[in-house]
């Protein structure tokens, strides 16, 4: 081992496991093909492009190489519905790729399944496996996360691609980096950060300043060696020109936000006139209590659209709001796989005005371009936001996007929890990207090399 080599070593940076691409066809535009070139020499690595940036086409000419390198066929696995979708594009790209429900290998290039199917599958009859919108593996329970962890596990060829790797959190990258055999999540956390709750460390913070969620902080000085490790495994772009590429047909319309107040019909217990809910139980009290209300408002705000989506969290939103809006199809999740792909094709093929469902079943993966109006009760959660917003709101959308926030007095502090999270979510991208950059060109010129051998004793 040279000197350099064992440097490099210690910098937790690696070379990849992956080739030399096979092919990279013209239809990329030149930002994919960079991007796509990167993700085969890596092998196993994660590709976090902002929604429309073309992450399905990437992802089946990286799983067509990988074929094509291992003999074997590779597993792409989708969020529920979107396994169509991905087929369709496959044949517009001239991949050869099928669907498959039952756990066998189709005779193609690229298998197409759901998530919710993953354990009929056999690992050994693959060379690769793409997690689509990884991003959701987080919110399965127990049980399917272990399914999918343990699948990955066994792929010597790996690729995450989602859009909110870690929307405003970035210790999340760590569940990433577990998947891709990188770092585990805990052994991140050590390395690279110190628990705020447990020391009084004042070191820590630099340009993200204060803890997260759980109270992790970066240590003292380890954020740029943090964000190198994360560019040996992932590349994040939300336009072009995040990699000095032409932004060209990759500028997204306007997107406006209405807000539509309704007043409670009952007020609270003991009070005269609603006030900001403290705290999750009164915030849940405000929206069981008005759930008649917001849904007749948002019934409302979307009644002249030629096509739209009414999003909501409560079983009994969804059912008040399709009974409410007219040509309304509702998604639940008492409803079969079979039945929930069905009635999301034919809203993303258009034979549906208004789609009724929750984020947490239809948030994930589709490209509903036609659609440019929704209504959404905000939650806390700005990833949910985010993944229902930008199935419409994406690049190759024509028109301007109008979301109708539906909101009561007493889930004021809602907006501006959701408004302080895009505002930490638009900082950490930027850094990401920053430092994704700055990592690259480092790796680049960097050089080690002063002819010295160490001892084998030290190697």
């Amino acid at each position: 081992m040279s000197y350099d080599q064992f440097l490099l070593s210690k910098t937790q940076l690696g070379d990849g496991v992956g080739f030399e691409p096979i092919d990279l066809p013209d239809y990329l535009f030149p930002f994919q093909r960079h991007l796509v070139d990167w993700t085969i020499r890596q092998g196993r690595g994660a590709l976090f492009a902002d929604c429309g940036m073309g992450k399905t086409p990437m992802t089946l000419v990286w799983a067509d190489n990988v074929h094509r390198h291992t003999g074997k066929p590779v597993l792409v696995v989708t969020p529920l519905a979107v396994g169509f979708q991905t087929e369709r594009e496959a044949r517009k790209f001239g991949i050869d790729a099928g669907i498959s429900r039952d756990g066998e290998p189709v005779d193609a290039a690229v298998t197409i399944t759901n998530y919710e199917r993953l354990e009929k599958f056999n690992p050994d009859h693959f060379g690769g496996v793409v997690c689509d919108e990884s991003s959701a593996i987080k919110s399965f329970d127990g049980v399917r996360r272990a399914v999918v962890t343990e699948f990955l596990r066994m792929m010597p060829y790996r690729l995450l691609g989602t859009a909110t790797a870690a929307p405003n959190d970035y210790v999340e990258l760590g569940t990433s980096s577990e998947a891709l055999g990188q770092l585990g999540h805990i052994d991140m956390l050590n390395r690279f950060f110190i628990n705020a709750q447990r020391t009084s460390d004042t070191r820590a913070g630099g340009r993200f300043g204060a803890k997260n969620k759980e109270g992790w902080r970066f240590k003292g000085h380890s954020q740029d060696a943090f964000w190198r490790w994360v560019s040996s495994w992932a590349r994040a772009i939300r336009k072009p020109s995040d990699y000095g590429f032409d932004d060209g047909a990759f500028v997204l319309p306007p997107l406006e936000y209405r807000t539509t107040n309704v007043e409670a019909r009952t007020s609270q217990p003991g009070t005269l006139f609603d006030t900001p809910a403290s705290g999750l139980q009164e915030e849940r009290e405000v929206a069981r209590r008005t759930i008649t209300e917001r849904c007749e408002a948002a019934a409302a705000a979307i009644e002249d659209a030629e096509s739209g989506v009414s999003w909501c969290h409560l079983n009994a939103e969804s059912t008040m709001l399709a009974k409410l809006i007219d040509g309304a199809v509702e998604v639940t999740g008492s409803d079969s796989i079979e039945a929930k792909e069905e009635k999301l094709r034919a809203f993303t093929d258009g034979e549906v005005r208004v789609l009724v469902t929750k984020p947490s079943l239809g948030a994930w993966g589709l490209n509903w371009q036609h659609c440019h109006r929704m209504t959404y009760f905000p939650s806390h959660s700005y990833e949910q936001m985010y993944q229902a917003v930008r199935r419409s709101w994406r690049f190759g959308q024509t028109r301007p996007v109008t979301v109708d926030m539906i909101v009561t007095d007493g889930g004021a502090n809602i907006l501006a929890n959701l408004q302080r999270k895009a505002d930490q979510a638009d900082k950490m991208f930027d850094s990401l990207v920053e430092h994704m950059n700055n990592a690259t060109r480092v790796q680049r010129t960097r050089n080690y090399n002063t002819g010295m051998e160490i001892p084998s004793w030290l190697a």
